[in-house]
Protein backbone atom coordinates (compact mmCIF):
# COMPACT_ATOMS: atom_id res chain seq x y z
CA UNK A 1 0.00 0.00 0.00
CA UNK A 2 2.80 1.98 0.63
CA UNK A 3 4.28 1.97 -2.89
CA UNK A 4 0.87 2.76 -4.29
CA UNK A 5 1.07 5.89 -2.70
CA UNK A 6 4.07 6.77 -3.36
CA UNK A 7 3.44 5.83 -7.07
CA UNK A 8 0.82 8.35 -6.84
CA UNK A 9 2.80 11.67 -5.78
CA UNK A 10 4.15 13.45 -8.49
CA UNK A 11 7.35 16.42 -7.59
CA UNK A 12 6.02 20.33 -8.44
CA UNK A 13 7.48 19.84 -11.57
CA UNK A 14 5.72 16.78 -12.80
CA UNK A 15 2.67 18.72 -10.91
CA UNK A 16 3.00 22.11 -12.99
CA UNK A 17 2.72 19.60 -16.27
CA UNK A 18 0.23 17.60 -15.31
CA UNK A 19 -2.25 20.79 -14.67
CA UNK A 20 -0.88 23.07 -17.34
CA UNK A 21 0.48 25.82 -15.24
CA UNK A 22 3.54 26.95 -14.56
CA UNK A 23 6.22 25.09 -11.65
CA UNK A 24 6.11 29.49 -10.69
CA UNK A 25 2.48 29.70 -10.73
CA UNK A 26 2.01 26.70 -8.08
CA UNK A 27 4.51 27.41 -6.25
CA UNK A 28 2.89 30.82 -5.33
CA UNK A 29 -0.55 28.69 -5.26
CA UNK A 30 1.36 26.81 -2.48
CA UNK A 31 2.65 30.53 -0.50
CA UNK A 32 -0.73 31.71 -0.96
CA UNK A 33 -3.13 29.54 -0.57
CA UNK A 34 -5.80 28.50 -3.25
CA UNK A 35 -3.79 25.88 -4.58
CA UNK A 36 -3.77 21.77 -4.60
CA UNK A 37 -2.97 19.91 -1.46
CA UNK A 38 0.67 19.28 -0.75
CA UNK A 39 2.82 17.56 1.17
CA UNK A 40 6.66 17.85 2.36
CA UNK A 41 8.89 14.96 2.66
CA UNK A 42 11.73 16.76 3.86
CA UNK A 43 12.30 19.75 2.07
CA UNK A 44 10.58 18.11 -0.85
CA UNK A 45 7.51 19.12 -1.81
CA UNK A 46 4.91 16.80 -3.60
CA UNK A 47 1.39 16.45 -4.75
CA UNK A 48 -0.76 13.58 -4.47
CA UNK A 49 -2.81 12.95 -8.30
CA UNK A 50 -6.05 12.53 -6.44
CA UNK A 51 -5.51 16.00 -4.47
CA UNK A 52 -4.28 17.37 -8.37
CA UNK A 53 -7.47 16.30 -10.03
CA UNK A 54 -9.71 17.22 -7.48
CA UNK A 55 -8.21 20.76 -7.78
CA UNK A 56 -8.75 21.10 -11.56
CA UNK A 57 -12.31 19.96 -11.44
CA UNK A 58 -12.56 22.61 -8.54
CA UNK A 59 -11.65 25.12 -11.05
CA UNK A 60 -14.13 24.17 -14.04
CA UNK A 61 -16.32 27.00 -15.70
CA UNK A 62 -19.13 27.22 -18.03
CA UNK A 63 -17.97 30.56 -19.27
CA UNK A 64 -15.39 33.12 -19.59
CA UNK A 65 -17.24 35.03 -17.47
CA UNK A 66 -17.35 32.60 -14.46
CA UNK A 67 -15.24 33.03 -11.58
CA UNK A 68 -13.20 30.10 -11.02
CA UNK A 69 -12.43 30.70 -7.75
CA UNK A 70 -15.99 31.44 -7.07
CA UNK A 71 -16.66 27.90 -8.07
CA UNK A 72 -14.33 25.83 -5.59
Amino acid sequence: AERATVAKMASRFDAAIYLGVSVSKLNKLRVTGGGPAFAKLGSVVVYDRDDLDRWATSHRVLSTSQNPAAAA
